[in-house]
């Protein structure tokens, strides 16, 4: 569910970036990291509350994945068992659908609501969902700019190379744009969810309240990350104006 990211290493606050340097600019590096800082607290402490509170159903997030999988007629999608925490995925290559340790095996509101949100990104991919065809089409370029940008900037800060500064906008643009097209695709993918476990009543309505709190905090995390991201573009090209007038 959560921003696979590096933060250190996309946003440059550590020592190999040009957040080095304690530019007055820095402040919207540090604001965006807040940012993220929060919303990842809320989603673990949304998750941990409604990791204690049991569902009536008494079904584990891989029956509910599995449930949820056969009533939209998908069949050919494995549900596997991965090790660690909030690192639940849809693998829509392989078409394998990952829970973790506090999801598959649990009986919590927490749990199924992530799994129904996995199942979500399953149905979008059996649908072709547009926003997802298109943010995984985006994955290689966001993946090149997440990457390059930071080192291909400061060389062109420090060597006076407006190309390579411009590039290195261009290429930070690049995973700017990836994070907004990944918006749509999540609260879709929850939308979804919290429908069929209504639909199918898996959950009662107090519960699915918890679900749907837990699924909002998660959501919020790629909000804070977008924020921060076009914060830290805002920084990019104001250091690149700033050299120019120099």
């Amino acid at each position: 569910m959560l921003l696979s990211y590096n933060v250190n290493h996309f946003y440059g606050y550590g020592m190999g970036g040009f957040g080095m340097f304690l530019d007055p600019t820095m402040i919207f590096a540090l604001i965006g990291l807040a940012l993220s800082l929060i919303a990842s607290g809320a989603v673990r402490s949304s998750f941990a509350k409604y990791s204690s509170v049991r569902a009536m159903c008494g079904l584990t997030g891989a029956q509910v994945a599995d449930r949820l999988l056969r009533s939209a007629g998908i069949g050919d999608v494995r549900i596997e068992h991965i090790s660690g925490n909030l690192n639940d995925h849809y693998d829509p290559r392989s078409k394998v659908l990952r829970l973790s340790d506090s999801v598959y095996g649990s009986t919590s509101v927490a749990a199924l609501g992530v799994a129904a949100h996995e199942c979500g990104h399953a149905i979008q991919h059996q649908v072709h969902y547009g926003p997802l065809v298109l943010r995984s089409t985006l994955v290689p370029l966001a993946n090149l700019g997440s990457t390059l940008a930071w080192p291909v900037f400061f060389i062109g800060l420090i060597a006076s190379v407006p190309f390579l500064t411009t590039a290195g906008i261009i290429l930070f643009g690049l995973a700017v744009l990836f994070q907004l097209v990944t918006l749509p695709v999540e609260f879709n993918a929850s939308k979804r969810a919290l429908s069929q476990l209504d639909g199918m009543g898996i959950l009662g309505q107090t519960e699915s309240e918890g679900a749907r709190k837990v699924l909002r905090a998660a959501a919020m995390t790629y909000v804070a990350s977008l924020a921060a991201s076009i914060l830290q573009l805002l920084r990019l090209l104001i250091l690149s104006r700033g050299r120019r007038n120099d």
